[in-house]
């Protein structure tokens, strides 16, 4: 018995052994450096309920570019009617222009009178989206929705 169990132990050590000499190739995902940049401008109110409508223009790095349609739906303790002209966004972790588009998660605090700002960061999986943009309007709150972008 004891024999067999050495021979069993030995076989197996060496069958770990003969795996741990096998060539291992890492898998590595590409990683996505291309980096886009959004100009856009929208316009929108809220009570409770939140929506906004916009357009842009989406460029990348790469040389690829589009022109877009915004969309903001959402819900939350807001009210208010804002415009912003001449936003910003930066869109990072893509591959191409065709990971921009879709829906993005949105949370925010927005605070103005007259002078409306907006900032924050909206994701899509893994794609990030960075929005600064001022405007004008009153706009008082905090709220939970979707930023869309679509081709125009």
């Amino acid at each position: 018995m004891i024999k067999r169990t050495v021979a069993i132990a030995t076989l197996v050590l060496a069958c770990a052994g003969a795996t741990t000499m096998l060539p291992v190739n890492n898998a590595y995902a590409a990683e996505a450096s291309v980096k886009c940049d959004l100009v856009y401008n929208l316009s929108g109110w809220s009570l409770i309920y939140k929506h906004a409508e916009g357009t842009g223009s989406i460029t990348c790095n790469n040389g690829q570019h589009a022109k877009v349609k915004i969309a903001v739906v959402g819900g939350g303790l807001t009210a208010g009617k804002y415009h912003i002209s001449n936003g910003k966004g930066e869109i990072s972790n893509v591959h191409s222009i065709n990971e921009v588009f879709g829906d993005y998660a949105q949370a925010g605090a927005e605070a103005g009178v007259v002078k409306s700002s907006q900032a924050q960061v909206l994701t899509k999986g893994t794609v990030s989206l960075a929005l600064a943009g001022t405007g004008e309007g009153v706009n008082l709150g905090i709220s939970a929705g979707k930023f869309t972008i679509s081709r125009r």
